[in-house]
């Protein structure tokens, strides 16, 4: 529990609540309903195991901020509680609620302990990746998709490192359960296309594809065709390169389909955005940061 002044408003309220959900309990120590509420606020951050923080300010020692948050939701007594998420203010209630109701509010707002714990597990496995562990980064991943199987990134990670490792076969079992998705997620649609480029590249003669092209540099299906023996190579810039010798002479050929197999291409090589201080902005991978410029100036040419 944290008692929030003007001084550590920001820190320990707003940048406080991109991490996690913060709950803001304004009470005053005339309050009787505040002094029944304050301990089933308590009791229940301890039940949710730092899925919530709590955070408690008294309105008589810090009007400027209690009375602007009243305002805000039109809200004229107290206890009043007020679930900070993402930096903002979300949602509230007013009043010594009983705990199942709080229980309610709490779980509109508040991860999940299996969401929260394939998170976790995602972040270990970033960490075991960046180690050179990749059996155990595989292994965490595997983990965090059967713990939360609605975890989008972990399932893309997940995928993405199965076919990195080449196993091809275990990546479409894991991917078959957000095939669906695909439409909705475009980073699955990404991870579709490069399997759809490994199975396309089987058999596929290099020498035969660079004739054609030295033939005639507008056999686009000949480009195409080598761009995905690239990618199932994993030769990824090389890739890129194919791909933008088609945009540069027909960029909407075959209903944009380089445009979109090399938008893939920069989502399965960008790595996690590494951790900085608060504040500041991750780099972009420079690799990354280069292709999208050069698609850039291709497409708006």
């Amino acid at each position: 529990m944290i008692d929030i002044t003007l001084d550590n408003f920001q820190t320990e309220l707003v940048e406080a609540s991109l991490a996690t959900p913060v709950l803001l309990d304004i009470w005053a120590e005339w309050c009787g309903p505040c002094k029944q509420l304050g301990p089933v606020l308590e009791k229940l951050e301890v039940e949710y195991g730092g899925r919530f923080i709590l955070a408690k300010l008294d309105a008589d020692k810090v009007p400027q901020i209690s009375s602007q948050l009243s305002q805000m939701f039109g809200v004229r007594s107290i206890p009043f509680c007020v679930m900070f998420a993402n930096g903002q203010p979300v949602d509230g209630f007013v009043g010594a609620l009983p705990a199942d109701k709080i229980r309610e509010f709490l779980d509109k707002h508040v991860p999940g302990a299996d969401e929260l714990a394939a998170q976790q597990e995602e972040e270990a496995a970033q960490e075991a990746l960046a180690e050179g562990d990749t059996d155990g980064a595989l292994e965490k991943l595997q983990h965090a998709v059967a713990t939360d199987p609605a975890n989008d990134d972990a399932r893309f990670d997940y995928v993405k490192l199965l076919l990195q490792l080449g196993r091809t076969d275990d990546a479409k079992v894991a991917f078959a359960p957000v095939i669906d998705r695909r439409a909705l997620v475009r980073r699955f649609d990404s991870l579709q296309r490069w399997m759809d480029a490994l199975d396309a590249a089987e058999g596929a003669d290099i020498a035969a594809l660079d004739a054609r092209i030295a033939a005639n540099r507008r056999d686009f299906d000949a480009r195409y065709a080598r761009a995905q023996a690239l990618i199932a190579q994993q030769q990824w810039t090389e890739a890129m390169d194919e791909l933008l010798e088609i945009l540069m002479r027909d960029r909407s050929w075959n209903e944009e389909l380089a445009r979109k197999t090399y938008i893939a291409i920069l989502d399965v090589i960008e790595p996690p955005k590494p951790k900085v201080a608060e504040g500041q902005i991750p780099p972009d991978d420079p690799v990354v940061a280069t292709y999208r410029r050069r698609l850039s100036s291709v497409i708006l040419s």
